[in-house]
Formats: C-alpha cells, structure tokens, sequence
C-alpha cells in the first residue's frame, strides 16, 4: 500500500488528526512517510496548513502541498475567487506517484469529503484515487447522522470501483452516547469495509510525543496498528 488516499465523510471528522496518527504508526514500523496535501484551504501564506499539522504531531514526514487558498471553500471554489489556477486530479495522482518512489508510504488527504471539486471540470479527490489505483481510507463521526453520510462515500467508491480501505471514526468521545455505540457494530456493515480504527476525542490536543506512542494503539494492524476492531466493539457494545 504504497499510497494511501484519506477522505472524510464531511469537513471537522478528525481527518488531518487521522492522517497524522496514520504516518505516526508507519513512522513507528520504521516506513518512510510523505504526506500529501491536495488543496489547501482557509490558511494564509504564512501560517501552518494541515501537512505541517500531521509533521507536528507524527514526526519526520515529509509534507507537500499542491496548491494554497486563503478562504476556507471548497478548492475549486476558492481559486475562483482568489483568481489562482486550481487543482487537478491528475495533478495530484502525478505528485503522490513521484513521492511513491521515494517513500515507503505516501498519505494523500483531501479537502473536505470525496466529491468536494477541485476544479471547474469536477475532478475531485475520488479522480485522483482512481487515476492512483489507490485505495481509500474513509473517515467518519462517531455519532448520529455518520451512517448515511459513511455510506453513500462508500457507495460512490464502488460505483467507481476505487477501493475502500476501511473507516476510522475520527474523534470517539469519552462518554459516548447509545447512537455512537450502536454505530461501532453498524459502521463496518454499511460500509462494507472493516473499521480500522477509533481516535480518541482530542487526540490532536496530546503533546506531539504522547501523540507518536499513543498512535498505533488507535489503528488496526493493516494501519501499522495494535488496535483489536473485536475488543473495541465488545466494550461499546450498547
């Protein structure tokens, strides 16, 4: 699994916080990580995007980001209206390829969920997936409402027959409610896909080396993980 695209079933899932904890444990197996940003929205010039995030909380990656816009919009959108030529699928699947070669693994995460636009054609990171022949990671919510939107990010994977990795619930909370324990049992089935991991809510927050040790303990082994999928469901069982 040289590349590894991640996608969210919306925008605040905990993706970025995924994709950190994802090249920490691969960093942690001794695998070279690059991290790929593919469009980059709402930060300035000067300030932290989410590539520099994931090198803050997981260590030595490499970052890389295709394309900077200053309002918080979907890609496509924002580089309409910053006047900036926007970001290609193609692009995208050039980049990460050339970092494939030079790494063990390389994280392509997405702006948003997996149809968000990058451009006025409609490519869109499921494009770029595909033209990798990449598989997706998906990640999701832990409460209610996660089952549709998880299900239809699946549904248009297969429909372009790009595989689905697995889901990973983004941020599971410290007392979670009857939904959100229903949800760890229902999550796999309408995905059609194993749940690969659960991070903790504010995980984030954890001070970068806390961070790095905690990591594979949220992941399942496909992830570079000790996660045991089994055990988790069996305590949140309602």
């Amino acid at each position: 699994m040289p590349v590894l695209v991640i996608t969210g079933t919306g925008t605040e899932v905990g993706k970025t916080v995924t994709t950190a904890a994802v090249a920490a444990a691969a960093l942690a197996a001794g695998r070279s990580v690059a991290v790929l940003k593919a469009a980059q929205t709402g930060v300035r010039p000067d300030e932290r995007g989410d590539a520099d995030e994931v090198a803050r909380l997981a260590g030595p990656v490499t970052t890389a980001e295709l394309a900077r816009f200053p309002e918080p919009l979907a890609p496509g959108t924002a580089a309409r209206r910053a006047g900036m030529a926007p970001v290609h699928p193609q692009e995208v699947a050039e980049r990460a390829a050339k970092l494939a070669t030079e790494h063990d693994l390389v994280l392509v995460e997405g702006a948003g969920g997996l149809l968000v636009r990058f451009d006025a054609a409609g490519g869109t990171l499921a494009d770029a997936a595909a033209l990798l022949g990449a598989p997706v990671l998906v990640v999701a919510q832990a409460g209610l409402g996660t089952l549709n939107s998880t299900e239809l990010t699946a549904r248009e994977l297969r429909r372009r027959e790009v595989e689905l990795a697995g889901v990973v619930i983004g941020s599971w909370p410290d007392a979670p409610d009857l939904a959100s324990r229903c949800n760890v049992a229902d999550l796999p089935e309408v995905a059609d896909a194993p749940l690969l991991g659960a991070l903790p809510a504010g995980a984030g927050a954890l001070p970068p080396a806390r961070f790095r040790t905690a990591a594979p303990g949220w992941l399942a082994p496909r992830l570079d993980g000790t996660w045991d999928a089994e055990a988790f469901r069996i305590r949140a069982a309602p």
